[in-house]
């Protein structure tokens, strides 16, 4: 018997009371997290997590961590594959990414980001781009960015059976359109918000992603939905946060958002290792004996 179960307590990835004494309210455990799922957390008033991964080893290890959803984002664009933003991504070059995470996450929900260009033509193209994300890549839903003016393909997508995150507030793939990184939302530009999280919720999404909203305007907007919200740069009142992965840990260097905490220093890490790795190598001290045949 472990020392958790010893004590009452549950692992992480089994839900609501992890880290916290079992009682009679407490979640089952979760083989795969589903929208309903999802929809019950929100209820119950337990916080969502969701994070970014792009690769097998990050999925494994946010997987085991407890991670809810693992988004497979767009910002691999310019976080993996050295662009600028994350408008030059390609489907071709993120589905990899996706199928990757899908075949190493085993509770988690994995969220396939369409890129730019991929969806905003028509709802039939959005539907063929998704159809591929969930065909290809083994997504279990997308997200894509937009509000009111998404609805008709939300619901094109939806009626289709793909399961939909909506993407509100500030959305990067419009950040030449929107004057750059720019919070959404503040004074009478928070009417808008509130009617495209409104809208979007009709058009049938089972979660939305609020990015750089007024905490009070995201706030408001969690209490009025039924679905789930998501924020990053939103306030504390969401229902879950994102964060990507290499700036909640430190990898990425530079000036960074507001919004994001580092829990860890990967770089660091990473970058001593190297050295210690070099200097070995250089010195003919590796392989010695012991890592030699």
């Amino acid at each position: 018997m472990s020392e958790q179960q010893k004590t009452g307590e549950v692992a992480a990835p089994y839900g609501t009371g992890a880290g916290k004494p079992d009682s009679a309210n407490a979640a089952a455990p979760i083989k795969r997290i589903r929208t309903h799922h999802l929809a019950e957390m929100k209820q119950r008033g337990e916080k969502i997590t969701m994070l970014t991964a792009y690769d097998m080893y990050t999925a494994q290890v946010f997987d085991e961590a407890g991670i809810d959803l693992l988004l497979v984002g767009d910002s691999a664009s310019n976080n993996v594959l050295g662009n600028e933003t994350s408008l030059p991504i390609t489907v071709d070059e993120l589905l990899p990414f996706t199928r990757a995470v899908a075949k190493s996450a085993k509770r988690a929900m994995v969220v396939g980001d369409l890129p730019f260009g991929s969806y905003q033509a028509s709802p039939e193209q959005a539907y063929l781009t998704a159809v591929r994300f969930m065909k290809e890549g083994g997504a279990h839903c997308v997200k894509l960015e937009g509000g009111a003016e998404m609805a008709p393909v939300i619901t094109k997508l939806v009626q289709g059976g793909i399961p939909v995150m909506a993407h509100i507030g500030f959305t990067p793939q419009s950040e030449h359109t929107l004057g750059g990184y720019r919070i959404q939302g503040r004074g009478a530009g928070a009417e808008k918000v509130i009617a495209d999280a409104h809208a979007v919720e009709e058009a049938g999404a089972f979660a939305v992603v609020m990015e750089m909203v007024p905490a009070d305007v995201a706030g408001q907007i969690s209490k009025e939905l039924h679905i789930p919200t998501i924020g990053i740069g939103a306030g504390v009142d969401c229902d879950g946060q994102v964060l990507v992965w290499q700036d909640a840990f430190g990898l990425r260097t530079g000036r960074m958002p507001k919004f994001v905490k580092q829990y860890a220093d990967v770089r660091s890490v990473l970058l001593e290792g190297a050295k210690a790795y070099a200097a070995d190598v250089k010195g003919a001290t590796f392989p010695d004996p012991e890592h030699s045949f």
